[in-house]
């Protein structure tokens, strides 16, 4: 394994490489060795003692973070009449029916979020496999197959995050940018360790988290406890 480079190697001063760190002082350390250029993301890394393949075991959810993601979300919504409407003035930035499967068909996706009404998911149903393998595909299991259009948009807008269980048993969410105070970032991980846990299938037992880690787009990770996070410590106590 190569010399890590000056950068990271500044990055990476300040803390213990294979210590575990509580939620605070990890989200300190995060934010000290962010030292790129621009505001890197933040981002969380959760190992789940669970086996995708199987349905039972999927894990995946919405979760609203408390201070935003920081990011741009561009929202696309399929909807007609007054929904469209709704949508629209809730601040989609696109909106339309047959038109806009067209469009995707054609893979122009210029959007980061897709909602749709209920009554358009006969239509959207054509747009699986190529939003799925994007993990865009429309679900009201997080919220984004509703007749309540207009508040899923704001809540895309205002710092919604999906999450979803990869093969490998991990879970990649960005919530928030180095920029953000050290409260907010760890009001916004408590969120998601709180959204991930109440999203846990009942057939696991055991351990559900093995374990987290936090980054920034260009900085090393840096392992967290588990028991750090509320809802996450739960789980250490059914373990038990």
């Amino acid at each position: 394994m190569g010399k890590p480079g000056k950068r990271m190697a500044s990055a990476r001063e300040g803390f213990e490489r294979n210590k575990l760190y509580g939620i605070e002082d990890a989200v300190k350390a995060v934010k000290g060795g962010a030292k790129a250029k621009f505001d890197e993301t933040v981002e969380l890394a959760i190992n789940l003692d669970v086996d995708p393949r199987h349905a039972d075991q999927m894990v995946r959810g919405v979760c609203q973070l408390p201070n935003g993601s920081g990011r741009t979300v561009r929202v696309a919504v399929f909807a007609k009449g007054e929904k469209a409407d709704e949508a629209k003035a809730a601040g989609a930035d696109l909106v339309g029916a047959e038109e806009l499967v067209e469009v995707v068909q054609k893979g122009e996706i210029d959007f980061d979020r897709c909602i749709a009404s209920p009554d358009m998911m006969p239509l959207v149903g054509r747009l699986g496999k190529v939003l799925g393998p994007r993990g865009m595909m429309p679900n009201p299991k997080v919220g984004t197959v509703t007749q309540d259009v207009g508040d899923a948009v704001k809540a895309a807008k205002g710092g919604a995050v999906e999450f979803r269980v990869e093969k490998a048993g991990i879970i990649h969410v960005g919530v928030g940018k180095a920029s953000f105070s050290e409260q907010a970032l760890v009001e916004n991980v408590r969120a998601l360790a709180d959204a991930l846990m109440k999203a846990k299938p009942s057939g696991v037992k055991g351990t559900f988290v093995k374990r987290i880690s936090l980054s920034s787009t260009m900085g090393p990770g840096v392992k967290i406890e588990p028991a750090s996070l509320i809802g996450v410590q739960s789980a250490s106590a059914e373990a038990a």
